[in-house]
């Protein structure tokens, strides 16, 4: 785990702060029939997720003026800085237009290209993960730990099964029937349920960093493991393929089924 001496307690502070902006700003769009835009992509964003995000940059430079900032809907500024804060206002944007309360924003700060702080935060809920390298993670202030299982009695999440394509289809396809129950809709919510120990598997594929630098340190300081499908460490430059486990052994046992081994 990342040495606790480089996770600024004032950007720790910073982090739920962010999320204490973001949150009224969502809250105040959610289920109000708000405008729909479609991106280059053709995903979907809304006003709640750029509003959100303009917010939480401006206290970034405010307090943080040599920090660079990769969000979703503003894209990259200063991002060769040591430090770069990772936002993804509305992660789960087709659940929030949809009023599905499974969304989140995501906050996540690397020191470079490591994730050493991450929020969760679902506004609707009110639940808030937050994890920071060297300590033990905690969902609303209590503290959370993930839990162990068999891979034939693991419980395994992905947002949707459209995000795999080719190979990473067919390797998506011997892990789900290598496990117990397969779930689909909860994007970044599946994580924090594992940080808490309520299911055993998340695995993604076609992830953007601000989509999964927010779970490491949260999935980490509760006891699991969150790495790409090489088992390799993630960090801002990952290839988006993502897999996140209770403990050791489940995480081994995915592994082998991804790479067909």
């Amino acid at each position: 785990m990342t040495d606790q001496g480089i996770v600024p307690e004032e950007c720790v502070t910073l982090a739920g702060a962010l999320a204490d902006l973001a949150r009224p700003i969502i809250i105040a769009h959610f289920r109000t029939g708000t405008a729909i835009s479609d991106k280059a992509d053709a995903s979907p964003v809304t006003e709640a997720d750029r509003a959100a995000e303009a917010a939480m940059r401006t206290a970034i430079i405010d307090a943080f003026p040599d920090h660079g900032i990769l969000g979703e809907e503003f894209g990259p500024e200063n991002t060769d800085a040591d430090y770069v804060w990772v936002l993804d206002p509305i992660d789960g944007t087709k659940a929030f237009v949809t009023g599905k309360p499974l969304f989140g924003t995501l906050i996540a700060l690397c020191h470079q290209g490591r994730p050493i702080i991450g929020v969760i935060d679902q506004p609707i809920l009110d639940e808030r993960w937050l994890g920071a390298a060297g300590r033990r993670s905690t969902l609303n202030g209590a503290a959370i730990s993930t839990r162990a299982a068999t891979l034939k009695d693991a419980w395994l999440y992905a947002t949707s099964p459209d995000m795999f394509e080719g190979t990473a289809a067919e390797a998506f396809a011997r892990l789900r029937l290598n496990v117990k129950h397969t779930l689909y809709g909860a994007d970044c919510y599946a994580y924090g349920l594992l940080g808490a120990g309520h299911t055993d598997l998340v695995c993604e594929a076609s992830l953007k960093p601000y989509d999964y630098c927010a779970h490491v340190p949260i999935i980490e300081g509760a006891g699991g493991i969150i790495t790409d499908w090489s088992g390799g460490a993630l960090g801002i430059a990952s290839d988006g393929r993502v897999l996140a486990a209770g403990d050791g052994a489940t995480h081994a046992a995915a592994l082998k089924c991804l790479q067909g081994s």
